[in-house]
This record gives C-alpha cells, sequence and structure tokens, in this order.
C-alpha cells in the first residue's frame, strides 16, 4: 500500500513538473477562434490556394521561423513563387543577380534597399529561394513614390515619366478610404491623419497586389510576406487583389501577441483565416 502511494505521489509530480515546463511560444488558431495544429494549417495552405498572404509583425523571430518553415514544407509539393513588402520594385535587378549568383551577398546588401533587419528575418527566405531556384519578387512601392503620395496625393504620380510609372500600380489608382483599416489608420493618427496619409497605404496595397498578379504564374502558389497590417481582415492588399483577380483562391495568416495562449482574444476573430498568437514575452530581432 505504502509503495502503491509513493508510485502514485511521483507520477502527480511529474505530471506538474512536466506541466509547469510546458512553455510553448504560439500558438495556432483558425478565424473563429479554434485552435488548430500547425498540419492542419499546412494542409489547408496545400489545398488549391493561388495566393498567400502571410502578415507578419516585422520584429518578431517566430513569425519570421514560421514564415521559413512553411515555406520549407510547402515547397515539399508545390511550385512556389516568393514575393515581400521589404524589397521594392525598383531593387529587383539586384535580387535577381543575387539570386543568379551573379553578386555577393555584400554587393546585395549595398545596392538594394534593405530594411535594418533584413540580414536576420528576411534574407533567410531569399537564400532558400535562391537553393531552390525560386523566384522572389519584390513588391513594394519604391519609398519616394509612397512618401510623394503622402505629401501630396495620388495625382503627383502623374508627374513621373513613363519609366518610373512602371514601379507602382498602373494609374490612376482605384481607391476607397472608407475600408475599415484605411478608416482605423486616420483614428490612430489623430491630428497627424490625412487623406494623403491613406493613400500612401493604398498605393502599397495596390503596387503589392499589382505585381503578385504580374508574377503569378500558372500551377504555381504564391506566397507573399507582408506587415500583417497589409492583409488584415482581408483587406489591404487582398481588397486589391480581389478587384483584378476575384477567380483566384486566397489565404490569409496574421500575426499577434498575446499574454495567455490558450484562447483568442474577441478582437483578433477573423482577422485572417489563420492567426498566429505568439507570447506576449517574446523577444524582439529590433
Amino acid at each position: 500500500m505504502r509503495l502503491l502511494l509513493i508510485c502514485s505521489f511521483l507520477i502527480l509530480l511529474n505530471s506538474k513538473t512536466a506541466h509547469s515546463q510546458d512553455k510553448p511560444a504560439y500558438q495556432l488558431f483558425d478565424a473563429d477562434g479554434k485552435k488548430v495544429s500547425y498540419r492542419v494549417m499546412l494542409d489547408s495552405l496545400k489545398n488549391e490556394k493561388d495566393i498567400i498572404l502571410f502578415g507578419e509583425m516585422h520584429d518578431n523571430p517566430i513569425v519570421h521561423w514560421l514564415e521559413l518553415e512553411v515555406t520549407k514544407d510547402l515547397t515539399e509539393t508545390k511550385n512556389l513563387i516568393l514575393g515581400a513588402e521589404m524589397i521594392e520594385t525598383d531593387n529587383q535587378d539586384e535580387i535577381n543577380s543575387y539570386l543568379k549568383d551573379s553578386i555577393s551577398f555584400k554587393e546585395f546588401a549595398t545596392s538594394a534597399r534593405l530594411w535594418v533587419n533584413h540580414k536576420t528575418d528576411y534574407q533567410p527566405l531569399i537564400d532558400f529561394a535562391k537553393a531552390n531556384k525560386l523566384r522572389f519578387i519584390g513588391t513594394n512601392i519604391p519609398r519616394k513614390y509612397a512618401s510623394m503620395v503622402y505629401k501630396q496625393g495620388f495625382e503627383v504620380l502623374d508627374s513621373l515619366p513613363p519609366i518610373k510609372k512602371r514601379f507602382i500600380a498602373p494609374l490612376p489608382i482605384l481607391f476607397e478610404p472608407n475600408l475599415p483599416r484605411y478608416k482605423e489608420i486616420l483614428n490612430m493618427m489623430g491630428d497627424h491623419g490625412s487623406p494623403q496619409l491613406v493613400m500612401a497605404q493604398a498605393i502599397k496595397d495596390a503596387t503589392m497586389a499589382h505585381f503578385i498578379l504580374n508574377n503569378l504564374e500558372k500551377e504555381h502558389l504564391f506566397i507573399h510576406y507582408n506587415g500583417s497590417y497589409h492583409s488584415d481582415f482581408h483587406e489591404g492588399i487582398l481588397w486589391y487583389l480581389k478587384q483584378q483577380a476575384p477567380q483566384l483562391k486566397y489565404t490569409t495568416i496574421t500575426s499577434v501577441s498575446q499574454e495567455k495562449l490558450d484562447t483568442l482574444e474577441v478582437n483578433y476573430l477573423n482577422q485572417a483565416d489563420f492567426i498566429i498568437v505568439i507570447d506576449a514575452d517574446m523577444t524582439t530581432t529590433y
């Protein structure tokens, strides 16, 4: 009897110890707030999709790791094209040269306008594309043109010569300022908000959508990495994609931070088809 009590105590102790050591860094949910496994999400991404918009928190290491892991796993069964907000359209020649091994990473980093966290967070994706002979498309409008729109509105783009207009979405730009996320930008900025600020966001979304569609190939899956705000709640880039190609099949992923991973907070419901919830204590990359 004493031996039985001792064994029961040890089992209970081990169980509590194991539970205390269970420290997941993230949890996946679907749009309705139901927990899903990585495998369930991956199987869904493989299922007759044309475009995946992978929305990230730019400084989160878990998201960047998952971007790479999802890409690796999808490569096993799908023909992929990769693209990113973080590379601007007028740097496509530089990235193509790097992918073809015509220039070194140092030359690429010197000639292209790379983000401060590029080497740790985005270069692994580019190197994976290079190793697997995948295309990698820079989709974002050159920042100087977005800045021009922020200061003067869409009309300033009309003055650009044709050789420069090829780096942005075709003019005139379709614009719906009453989309909830655009209105939210104005509310967040308060007195600093302006119609031109929302136009600057829209020209980024429109340009990214344009270059995604321009580079999509038959029987290929295009994975696009972007800040989550550009695709949350099926707006931003996805709104523009659906205006031009409503027949395609899209999936969105977003990333959020919570103190607890057990349940999805109500304000994140329907933010994307899949929501990556990351522990709020996670360190950042910059």
